[in-house]
């Protein structure tokens, strides 16, 4: 089987190919090649499986028909310009989200028109796509109505998701993740960073920022429930999905103050006072339009699963990003 992820130089694209490669296969199909595809090349891990790193980017013509032309059983579609940065850049974020993802979808169609092809095509969504009003706990099948430039190219993607699978040309499952948290690495151009930057900057002894209030509530899952949702959608059964071919998937609703609470019990009161309230009035209006809890019993009566505490968060990032203990 070959499996293509753009995006994958990304944190969930380079934790998505350590899962795919320690795995060795997806369901009962083994892995026999892997291209990873993103603006800049991603690093060609070392293993057995073949991986081939490729520049790409997916706005520009004929990108898209070269990456598919290898005819990938599984693609994983993750590229995307983030929240922050696609509301600052209108042109940028709709030449990548939107066109970049047509550009795919048609490539995929081109191939099935000339030989028959269906791949399995799982496309990373986002809670964006919904915006006020919204009732206490938002259902699955919720009428889209982003307040964003990002949530709406989202949104147009899903629609043309379901649009190529109903046709044939695709066999594709869209999730919208929550927002992930703790995020490793660098602090990026999300409106959502800070989400991240609170827990694992005090981790390090490093001052973070928090720019909204503490009663501002969210949807979270981490980095290891999410790669958990792509696996699992690259095996369900889509018979199961009808034409709604986007699922919100599971998570916590919690506010500022449940995450303070939670990094104060695993790095006491001194990383606590490492965060510096710092209002911003641009990200406060963007995060106040944000969903803040959904009712996902669709996605979880089809067994996909994640954390029900932010403690188990906060675990789960000191398990996997600072070996099980924190520094010093």
């Amino acid at each position: 089987m070959h499996v293509l992820i753009i995006g994958a130089a990304g944190m969930v694209g380079r934790k998505l190919t350590a899962a795919l490669l320690e795995a060795g296969g997806i369901g009962d199909r083994a892995i026999d090649h892997m291209t990873l595809a993103d603006i800049v090349a991603p690093e060609a891990p070392l293993h057995a499986i073949p991986t081939v790193p490729v520049a790409a980017d997916l706005s520009l013509p004929g990108v898209a028909q070269a990456l598919v032309a290898d005819r990938p059983d599984v693609i994983f579609h993750l590229a995307a310009i983030v929240s922050g940065e696609a509301e600052a850049d209108f042109d940028k974020g709709y030449a990548i989200n939107l066109d970049g993802t047509r550009q795919l979808l048609e490539a995929i169609r081109q191939e099935s028109i000339q030989e028959h092809y269906r791949p399995r095509l799982v496309f990373t969504s986002s809670i964006a796509v919904f915006g006020e009003p919204l009732p206490p706990a938002i259902p699955d099948d919720m009428a889209h109505t982003p307040l964003t430039s990002y949530g709406t190219q989202k949104a147009i993607c899903e629609l043309l998701l379901a649009d190529y699978s109903r046709r044939g040309f695709v066999d594709g499952i869209g999730i919208r993740l929550p927002t992930i948290v703790v995020r490793p690495g660098k602090p990026n151009k999300a409106a959502s960073g800070f989400f991240s930057g609170i827990i694992r900057e005090p981790l390090n002894g490093m001052e973070a920022v928090l720019p909204v209030d503490d009663s501002v509530r969210h949807w979270f899952a981490s980095p290891r429930a999410a790669i958990g949702f792509l696996l699992h959608a690259a095996t369900l059964d889509t018979t199961l999905l009808g034409q709604r071919r986007t699922l919100t998937m599971p998570g916590l609703s919690a506010t500022i103050a449940e995450e303070i609470a939670a990094l104060e019990r695993f790095g006491g009161p001194a990383a606590t006072r490492l965060i510096r309230r710092e209002p911003d009035k641009t990200i406060a209006r963007i995060v106040a339009g944000w969903p803040q809890n959904f009712d996902t019993r669709r996605a979880r009566e089809l067994g996909f699963v994640a954390e029900t505490s932010f403690d188990d968060i906060v675990r789960a990032h000191i398990e996997d990003e600072l070996g099980g203990k924190l520094p010093g």
